[in-house]
């Protein structure tokens, strides 16, 4: 195996990716109690909503409240998904410490996510950039289906690439993510991708964007750090989807992604119990979850009880 990176940062988006495909609307206080609860377990990062249109995703209708609500732990930045320059606008307004818009790259998938096409989808995360800069709050530029599209499959290396480079190099923009967004990646896919565009684009922070769809999640990851990735979105419980790519599920699980990382010796700085126990909560108030930690237990908690039955019969 490559030499791993000897940390990494988990950024937790099940807020607003887990939350934005539940039908029952939670109520503001439970998403404020989880938010609040995950802050208190070392993560640094936590995507607490989205400031969309209430039509599209009723779920978040309530970002601004659930902005205001939410217990700023220090050093913890609270950021926000926007679909466009009025969404940014209401993520500024809102004090979010970061904000990220997201462009699909193939036309089917931009076509049915925005009604727009993937170079109108540029102009308009130019324009939300352009936006970030002037309020000095940093602006993450996503790249959906970079990995893989529902209706066109894997695109052509060279278009990731062009993509990429129109917001780092064009735009000035240091913050990018490449996202599997409906789980098709293989982890070599991952690999090439990831190490390609790290070495033609250093100047730029990357993060990892996975679905679990065929479980593949893990080893999509894994392959991630081996090219040098340092930083993952990963979900509570499992959470998540698309609601505009069919078959897409939840992303990574922040607790499986955790209890990897730790017994690979990747340093995160979040308490992997705590993180099980929220997501415990998470799974009572949404009712269900897709996350082997959270059903079996950590790897060192197994062990622990395999060396108290040990100790009892020896």
């Amino acid at each position: 195996m490559e030499r791993l990176p000897t940390s990494a940062v988990i950024c937790e988006v099940g807020p607003r990716d887990g939350f934005q495909m539940e039908k029952e609307f939670i109520p503001t206080a439970r998403k404020v109690e989880l938010i609040d609860a995950l802050a208190r377990t070392g993560l640094t990062e936590i995507q607490a909503t989205s400031f969309v249109h209430p039509k599209a995703i009723p779920q978040l209708a309530d970002a601004e409240e659930v902005m205001a609500s939410i217990e700023r732990v220090a050093g913890v930045r609270y950021t926000a998904l926007v679909p466009n320059e009025r969404g940014a606008g209401r993520a500024i307004e809102a004090e979010a410490d970061g904000v990220d818009v997201v462009v699909s790259i193939t036309e089917s998938h931009c076509l049915a996510n925005t009604n727009m096409t993937p170079e109108q989808a540029m102009e308009r995360a130019a324009n939300v950039a352009r936006m970030g800069e002037d309020a000095d709050v940093e602006v993450t530029i996503g790249f959906a289906t970079a990995l893989g599209c529902p209706f066109e499959g894997v695109p052509p290396y060279s278009r990731v690439e062009q993509f990429v480079g129109r917001a780092v190099e064009e735009l000035g923009v240091r913050s990018i993510s490449v996202a599997d967004t409906v789980g098709m990646a293989s982890p070599r896919l991952v690999y090439t991708t990831l190490r390609r565009l790290r070495e033609r684009f250093p100047q730029a922070t990357f993060t990892l964007h996975l679905h679990n769809t065929r479980n593949m999640g893990s080893a999509n990851l894994l392959a991630g750090l081996q090219a040098g990735v340092t930083r993952f979105d990963a979900s509570i419980a499992g959470l998540g989807g698309c609601p505009y790519a069919p078959g897409a599920t939840g992303n990574v699980a922040t607790e499986d992604v955790l209890n990897m990382l730790r017994e690979m010796d990747v340093e995160t700085g979040v308490r992997l119990d705590e993180v099980v126990e929220v997501a415990a909560r998470a799974r009572e108030v949404i009712g269900h979850a897709d996350s082997g930690v959270l059903q079996a237990g950590t790897s060192r908690k197994l062990l622990g009880k395999f060396e108290g039955t040990q100790a009892k019969t020896g």
